[in-house]
């Protein structure tokens, strides 16, 4: 008789990686900027020293956990695309202003640096011959077959379709920058404390907390509007079966468009 097959080991669930950015660029920093951690009375700052030294620690590890955590991520899935190298190096930006000690109006502007350097490039971007947003498009078409993304690419460079890609980058960087603009605001308002002290890390902390999902929101509304000006302008080109997102359907109507 043969022997009975053993039955397949269930496959653990895996955590999905969105969940993973949200403990390392959210929740373990606002912990350490605790000075009462869940109530337990425990202060990552009084670990480190406490006084002005420890809560400027304190600071700076919340602080460079998200860079530590995005750069690692870097390095084991060697994801070396455009849209993973700019993230990266905003990371290493982020990271970097971390050592400007300031408060008040500064650390507002500073809180929002990236947003503004965002913004910036993008607007900078949009009267080249790339403009930025065409590096997200270009990233959605990774897995496609070769000639549906060379489809893709010469789609791109048509005039109809770059001026759409021009106007998008344009709106995805002023919402960008009003992003900005909001969380300087927010900011301004609620991290009055002095910087080195229990209260500028715990209002630090809360404003994180705060802006979290209205600045996710801000930013999809760029996406989304920026998405919506290049479809356009796609299917202005090659007829309403035409879509950015799908290669397959986007090379077929180029061809029957000739």
């Amino acid at each position: 008789m043969s022997q009975p097959t053993a039955a397949p080991k269930p496959q653990r669930a895996r955590i999905p990686k969105t969940v993973w950015d949200l403990v390392f660029t959210l929740v373990i920093p606002i912990l350490i900027l605790s000075p009462n951690i869940l109530g337990s009375g425990i202060s990552v700052a009084e670990l480190l020293g406490g006084g002005t030294g420890g809560n400027v620690r304190a600071y700076l590890v919340a602080a460079l956990v998200p860079v530590a955590y995005v750069l690692v991520d870097l390095l084991v899935n060697r994801n070396v695309s455009p849209v993973a190298l700019i993230g990266g190096a905003g990371a290493i930006f982020s990271g970097a202003l971390a050592f400007w000690y300031v408060d008040g109006f500064w650390y507002a502007i500073k809180d929002s640096a990236r947003s503004y350097l965002t913004g910036i490039l993008f607007l900078v971007s949009a009267a080249t011959r790339v403009p930025f947003f065409r590096v997200f498009l270009d990233a959605a078409s990774i897995g496609e077959k070769p000639e549906d993304r060379a489809a893709t690419a010469e789609a791109m460079r048509d005039p109809g379709v770059h001026k759409g890609l021009v106007w998008g980058t344009v709106a995805f960087a002023l919402v960008d920058l009003v992003g900005g603009v909001v969380n300087s605001v927010v900011n301004y308002g609620r991290v009055t404390a002095r910087f080195g002290t229990d209260a500028f890390n715990a209002q630090v902390a809360e404003v994180n907390a705060i802006m979290r999902v209205p600045g996710l929101v801000i930013s999809m509304i760029g996406v989304f509007i920026a998405i919506g000006l290049v479809q356009r302008a796609v299917k202005a080109r090659y007829g309403a079966g035409a879509s950015v997102f799908e290669p397959a359907k986007l090379a077929q109507a180029m061809r029957e468009r000739g």
